[in-house]
């Protein structure tokens, strides 16, 4: 099976499906990343801020062995600046050389404006008679922005996937980013992260899952 993952910003991809992400490649699955924004001097950071991003980037795409990756390095929490059609020709694009069956996705509701315009944009992508090899969408949880969205939007988990064997490696991996993780009262902190895990574990009756929300399925 072809999975894509689709992050926002470098991290999303971690935190909303990190374990799975690992369990997936083990189990012989192919592995592909597609990131949406990225910090650029144009955008304001310093050469040393790129970098270390960049830097980053490479040391997660080596941690999963994502067979691979692609960067379209829009301006972070400036989606809504560029044109509909422009975002979806270029979605397009990587689906239609990838053809992934199962596409990872923010969730609708997440307060961080990219997030919504990005679930929009790609579930828009997604009709059957445009791109057939599409089989399973899911939107990800992504901790300090699926969990603060409204209450009449509260996300709804229909999908639990048991990562007991791999909440470690996830964890080691959202490190790798070091400005996105800290200690609490910091939402992204390693507890959190765990207990989040453990909290829809429960639920699944496993020691730790991720959730997702299964957003539509196509079974031949």
């Amino acid at each position: 099976m072809k999975v894509m993952v689709i992050s926002p910003h470098p991290d999303d991809e971690t935190l909303g499906a990190g374990g799975t992400l690992l369990k997936f490649k083990e189990k012989g699955h192919k592995l592909y990343w597609l990131n949406v924004t990225n910090v650029k001097v144009e955008y304001g950071y310093s050469e040393e801020r790129v970098k270390e991003r960049n830097k980053e980037i490479e040391y997660v795409i080596s941690s999963y062995a994502f067979d691979g990756f692609w960067n379209m390095e829009l301006e972070p929490a400036g989606v809504d600046k560029y044109d509909i059609s422009f975002l979806i020709s270029k979605f397009k694009k990587v689906f239609d050389e990838v053809k992934p069956e199962l596409l990872l996705l923010p969730y609708r509701y997440d307060i961080h404006s990219d997030h919504r315009i990005i679930f929009d944009i790609v579930y828009s992508c997604t009709k059957s008679f445009r791109i057939p090899y599409l089989k399973t969408v899911l939107s990800m949880e992504i901790l300090s922005e699926t969990d603060q969205a409204l209450n009449e939007n509260r996300f709804a988990p229909n999908i639990f996937i048991d990562i007991s064997e791999y909440i470690d490696k996830k964890i080691e991996i959202m490190k790798i980013y070091k400005s996105e993780i800290d200690t609490a009262p910091f939402p992204r902190n390693e507890d959190a992260i765990k207990g989040l895990a453990s909290y829809r574990g429960a639920t699944a009756y496993y020691k730790y899952c991720e959730a997702f929300s299964l957003i539509k399925s196509r079974i031949n």
